[in-house]
């Protein structure tokens, strides 16, 4: 077993394990600081020109064309893909594929988004010259406004002189940390623009637990004669068929106009149990003004309430009326859990 292995193991650090932190410590700061640049930029020169970035995407009746090479182009990458999902549609086209065939795939009512942290990358000359030919708008993501691409672009999001982590200055680390920023902020600023909601990105993510988180109430509730309801003059020796037979561990009060008034769990039967208690009615056993949730929920946010409230099942309501129920085990099921 390697002895840094073995002293973490043990509890112990040795001389490796510290310089390792450091270093570390050393590249967050760097990168936090490069962060901190960005924020100020946006607050001086960098924030007209996103604002416009911004305008000139949401009116597009094309998608967002997201071009770069090397660390720019992985970045170019993640932003496409971010604005894909984020309704903004956006596809990657790699710089140097671009001029062989794949111009292509950009028409003129599109946009398209250059990285380069130089401003001078060869490998964009042939996506630049094509922009500038059939007029498709050119944003720059650059640190140089006076760089080959800045001077060709239409908008340029001039990116602030950041220290890279690398302790040669080579390697992009904190310029590719505020390229990728960047493009968080002008995807997220598009979504808020739109009034992308969260019912539009579950039609963009239906797999994996966000898809699951992502779904409602009313796609998972049960329903109908699925519903373990009685009203609230119901004697307890029926309402307890009435219980057992559902399965759902619950039972649900309902009054003379249907609406829900209480509930009956397992703790209630154990805190009401007596030599008279099969004779008591629903009403006296229920616990009132039970949690709820609305048939448009997310199950995300259902999960949450149903463990604060430490309780397996909550009624979907409508005007107070119930019109379905979930079941922990119903999120579990769904993956939402």
């Amino acid at each position: 077993m390697p002895d840094a292995l073995t002293a973490q193991l043990e509890g112990k650090s040795t001389d490796t394990d510290f310089k390792s932190l450091v270093s570390a410590e050393r590249t967050l700061e760097t990168e936090i600081a490069g962060l901190s640049a960005l924020r100020a930029a946006l607050k001086n020169g960098l924030s007209v020109p996103f604002a416009r970035t911004v305008d000139l995407i949401s009116k597009i009746s094309g998608r967002v064309i997201v071009s770069g090479i090397g660390k720019s182009g992985h970045i170019g990458t993640k932003l496409a893909a971010t604005l894909a999902s984020t309704g903004t549609p956006a596809f990657f086209v790699h710089a140097s594929e671009a001029s062989h065939g794949d111009l292509g795939m950009i028409t003129q009512d599109d946009v398209v988004i250059a990285l380069s942290w130089s401003g001078e990358t060869q490998e964009l000359a042939g996506i630049v010259a094509y922009t500038r030919r059939f007029k498709v708008p050119l944003v720059a993501i650059t640190s140089r406004e006076d760089s080959t691409l800045g001077n060709a672009a239409d908008i340029v999001l001039k990116m602030p002189g950041v220290t890279e982590a690398c302790p040669h200055g080579l390697a992009p680390t904190t310029s590719a940390l505020v390229q990728l920023a960047t493009g968080d902020a002008l995807a997220i600023a598009l979504l808020e623009t739109r009034g992308f909601t969260a019912q539009d990105f579950r039609v963009f993510h239906p797999g994996g637990r966000l898809g699951a988180s992502l779904k409602t109430a009313k796609d998972i509730m049960h329903r109908g004669e699925a519903l373990p309801l009685a009203h609230e003059s119901m004697p307890m020796r029926d309402g307890i068929l009435v219980m057992t037979q559902k399965s759902l561990g619950v039972l649900g009060i309902v009054d003379d106009l249907n609406r829900l008034i209480g509930v009956i769990t397992d703790g209630d039967l154990r805190r009401h149990i007596s030599s008279n208690f099969l004779d008591m009615t629903a009403g006296e056993v229920m616990t009132r003004a039970p949690k709820t949730v609305s048939s448009d929920m997310l199950s995300a946010a259902i999960l949450e309430l149903v463990n604060a409230a430490q309780i397996t099942s909550v009624f979907v309501v409508e005007d107070s009326r119930p019109v379905g129920i979930v079941h922990l085990h119903d999120l579990l099921r769904i993956g939402a859990a």
